[in-house]
């Protein structure tokens, strides 16, 4: 019989000193019930959810609150599965609650197989949404508009979605190893306003470019207004062929210095993200 022992327990001490720990105590001191274990906070998070989410969204003995207003009623037809509706009164901002932090921690590290390292502390990062978000708005983005990425995973990935999840414009993606019409297919059903999109990307120790494909694709997506050309895998770069098109640095250029985002404060169920 195999062994049925846990492979680590951890010590009184660190129990002690766990945020868990410290919300199930501020939890039974809240809302009056007995949670001596992990056993019994599941349960009473499974019997009384509305209980459990504002305690949870609070932060109760954490630092790890939601930053918004949540509203009265934590929950609608709770009993309804689909048709619940969670903190229908609450707004917050997605992007406002990852972005929290302005410290020179790292929050991004980057490697681009072995040819392209990067760093962005959180100041970093902050400071980059700002300036991407303000030259959004500057093109008319609005709430409920969609931006999208051409992109592989690259630190201007994370500050586009961040800055249009800022806006509450709602972010979609597509592989830059997708074909032109693999792009289309996704992207025409959507009508993006911007398109940010790479200029190639490395895999497998070889560069590959991808420029060539954007007329094509962009010939099929009337609604793109501006696209948005991060050169990754090369510097330089006639754009004259691609419709709409700015290099990231001149984009951004005008905003550099935004040092603050005016994050829109939006329902709990507003959409954020369109994956394929």
């Amino acid at each position: 019989m195999p062994n049925q022992q846990p492979v680590w327990t951890p010590s009184p001490e660190r129990v002690e000193a766990a945020n868990l720990t410290a919300f199930r105590a501020a939890a039974e001191t809240r809302w009056q019930r007995s949670l001596p274990d992990y056993a019994a906070l599941h349960a009473w998070s499974v019997a009384h959810p509305e209980e459990f989410w504002v305690s949870l969204w609070q932060g109760d003995g954490t630092d790890t609150g939601v930053i918004g207003s949540r509203g009265e009623t934590a929950l609608v037809d709770g009993h309804r599965m689909p048709g619940a509706r969670w903190f229908p009164e609450a707004r917050l901002n997605f992007a406002q609650n990852l972005l929290r932090s302005r410290d020179a921690s790292d929050a991004v590290v980057f490697w681009g197989e072995d040819r392209v390292k990067r760093r962005l502390s959180h100041g970093d990062l902050y400071r980059a949404v700002a300036r991407f978000a303000a030259a959004l708005r500057a093109e008319g983005v609005v709430a409920g508009d969609r931006v999208a990425a051409y992109m592989p995973n690259l630190p201007e990935t994370i500050i586009a979605m961040l800055a249009a999840s800022s806006i509450g414009a709602i972010f979609s993606s597509a592989s830059p190893d997708f074909g032109a019409q693999g792009v289309v297919d996704r992207f025409g059903q959507i009508e993006p306003k911007v398109l940010v999109a790479c200029d190639g990307y490395h895999y497998g120790g070889k560069t590959i470019h991808v420029l060539g494909r954007l007329s094509e694709i962009l010939a099929q997506l009337p609604s793109v207004q501006r696209v948005v050309i991060v050169p990754y895998v090369q510097q330089a770069h006639d754009l004259a062929s691609v419709r709409g098109a700015r290099l990231y640095a001149h984009f951004v250029a005008p905003f550099g210095h935004c040092e603050e985002i005016e994050f829109a404060p939006l329902p709990f169920d507003h959409p954020l993200y369109i994956l394929y």
